[in-house]
């Protein structure tokens, strides 16, 4: 598989504090990449240096070969790169299909010039998306009354409406019930083997994790420490010990992860 999205060098600074140190990886096509580690490690100054919300001190990042260093969110987007966030974001006064169906506006450039007939517009193609997801059946429901992993499963198919090549995934199981969580990594997945696009995630679940990554990476206070399966990883005295302070990392099968 050949690298969709990579970096060299990766670094951001704020002042004397060295957020994210000399990051170098690929994401290769058709892969579910998990970056992981414990909380202040840089996994969301990473992502929002990839995503163009800041710039990196040093260090360049590659779409398809192509360098997008530096580039506004917008144009990151634009290239084909989408982002789910730890804490969602709609439109609670729309219902399920119009939040879809909006995403869908501004990925054909449309968002102003036909917004007073939006629910008009791209509704089949929404209730497709929705029907990837599993929430055709809630497409006329307003977003205020889902339960939170519908929400979750709503944003995914927003995401996926400006087709991504990349998708970034920031803690997309956070705040679900262990079920929940399951069932949307399984969805994610099935996604990523239909669609081809490649996820690059960040998670806490060490059990979604090692149940659905192909490669792991273990980042810690900026820096890269580890990279491998499940296995590699599992077997990595040095994760262990940074970044589960000498614990456990998932139970051989099926066991539940713990420090």
């Amino acid at each position: 598989m050949g690298a969709v999205l990579e970096t060299s060098g990766l670094t951001r600074n704020f002042g004397a504090i060295m957020a994210v140190d000399d990051v170098s990886f690929e994401l290769r096509s058709g892969e579910l990449l998990a970056l992981i580690g414990p909380n202040g490690a840089g996994k969301s100054t990473c992502f929002n240096m990839l995503m163009g919300q800041l710039k990196p001190t040093k260090g360049r990042v590659k779409l398809g070969g192509e360098d997008i260093t530096g580039l506004s969110p917008r144009q990151v987007w634009r290239k084909g790169v989408g982002r789910t966030f730890q804490i969602t974001s709609t439109y609670s006064s729309m219902t399920v299909v119009e939040n879809v169906q909006m995403s869908l506006l501004s990925h054909h450039g449309e968002i102003l010039r036909f917004l007073p007939y939006a629910t008009r517009q791209y509704r089949e193609e929404a209730l497709s998306l929705l029907a990837l997801v599993n929430m055709a059946d809630q497409a006329d429901r307003h977003c205020a009354v889902l339960a939170y992993g519908d929400l979750k499963r709503m944003e995914l198919a927003i995401a996926l409406a400006h087709d991504p090549k990349v998708l970034l995934m920031d803690e997309p199981t956070a705040g679900m019930a262990p079920k929940e969580r399951v069932a949307l990594m399984k969805l994610t997945a099935d996604i990523v083997r239909r669609k081809g696009v490649s996820v690059l995630f960040t998670e806490h679940d060490m059990d979604v994790v090692f149940a659905h990554s192909h490669r792991i990476m273990v980042l810690n206070r900026g820096a890269l420490i580890a990279e491998g399966t499940a296995e590699d990883i599992r077997n990595n005295t040095t994760v262990r010990e940074v970044y589960l302070g000498g614990g456990t990392i998932f139970a051989d099968q099926g066991g539940a992860a713990h420090a």
